[in-house]
């Protein structure tokens, strides 16, 4: 006797760089009934049972109670990194929309809740060993997407307590790269004409070391699966998602060919603050500052309650992400649109 499938799930943010991930590894799996993607615009893309709404969570009128009524999940995803000019713009997409999410999913009595938090949520710590996820997530209060999501992790500490039968599941990955996702991450941090052609070995005769520039790395689709798993699974809490090893001047200069050349915070920062000063780099100095003082995760907990490892290597994830930033790789969504410049 055979049964239908026991999920169905919504996805907000479902056109990015997980979202797409995320989608696409639910469609295929047997226990999904259905999958319901949600993002501001439609993509020309059409997974298998999967159906679209458009929804803008920054708007004030934005209530998705609607869409998510009947959900056995909701994966939520979506969050704004630019302007960086105006965190006004970040904090109604990020964190009030997020807020609208949350209230949704009590609202429509939804079991599960999956959120997007971030290895940026988390207070600085040491870059000489991993810490779990007891660490404070206090984020770094300069930098406007770690404010966010630390802001976040509280207001979920309040919605766990005023809604303990919703299972809440936070996923606190490190940075997640995919072949797919460089053309958008290359117009998010590194601006719309950083030509990715760029990326090649021959043209970095030297790499920037700067003190305390080690942070982790995981493939897209890795941390997708772990998401895949919290939806299927009994756990509740949050887990890091990282790959090893973690990347430095050394692991990039070995795989770029390049002589690591230690270059002072100071530098390096002023650096950065002239070309975001004069708008020619989207990522901030602020952002840079957080960078610096991230801690490493330990992913203990994620391989021993949820069953999760990562299947690719850090250097793998990098060394496919490179070669997507050279051809100019996408996907057929319209913030995972491919474009080569230069």
């Amino acid at each position: 006797m055979s049964s239908e499938p026991a999920h169905r799930v919504v996805v907000t943010g479902a056109t990015g760089n997980v979202g797409t991930s995320v989608v696409r590894l639910l469609s295929e799996d047997p226990e999904v009934g259905s999958v319901l993607g949600l993002a501001r615009r439609m993509p020309d893309w059409s997974p298998p049972k999967t159906d679209w709404a458009t929804v803008d969570l920054a708007s004030e009128q934005a209530d998705p109670t609607d869409l998510f009524e009947g959900a056995t999940a909701v994966v939520h995803l979506a969050w704004a990194f630019q302007p960086t000019h105006d965190p006004a713009v970040t904090w109604r997409t990020t964190v009030l929309g997020s807020i609208r999410v949350f209230e949704a999913v009590a609202a429509a009595r939804v079991p599960t809740l999956v959120h997007a938090s971030s290895v940026g949520a988390y207070s600085p710590g040491p870059k000489d060993h991993a810490v779990d996820e007891s660490w404070p997530t206090h984020g770094w209060p300069d930098a406007a997407y770690c404010r966010e999501k630390a802001y976040l992790e509280r207001a979920l500490d309040a919605f766990d307590r005023a809604h303990p039968k919703v299972r809440v599941v936070r996923m606190r990955p490190a940075f997640l790269f995919k072949r797919e996702s460089a053309s958008e991450q290359r117009r998010i941090f590194g601006g719309r004409f950083l030509p990715g052609p760029a990326a090649r070995p021959d043209l970095l005769p030297f790499l920037p070391d700067v003190p305390g520039l080690r942070v982790q790395a995981l493939h897209t689709d890795d941390a997708a699966r772990a998401y895949q798993l919290a939806v299927k699974s009994d756990v509740r809490g949050a887990f890091n998602l990282a790959a090893e090893p973690p990347v430095d001047a050394e692991l990039l200069g070995g795989m770029l060919g390049a002589r690591p050349v230690r270059l002072p915070r100071t530098a390096a920062r002023s650096a950065i603050a002239a070309a975001w000063g004069l708008h020619l780099l989207p990522a901030s100095p602020h952002l840079f500052d957080a960078v610096l003082r991230l801690p490493l995760m330990d992913c203990a907990r994620a391989r021993t309650e949820l069953g999760w490892r990562p299947d690719r290597t850090a250097t793998e994830v990098l060394e496919e992400f490179l070669d997507g930033l050279r051809h100019g790789a996408g996907a057929p969504t319209e913030p995972m649109r491919g474009r080569k410049v230069g």
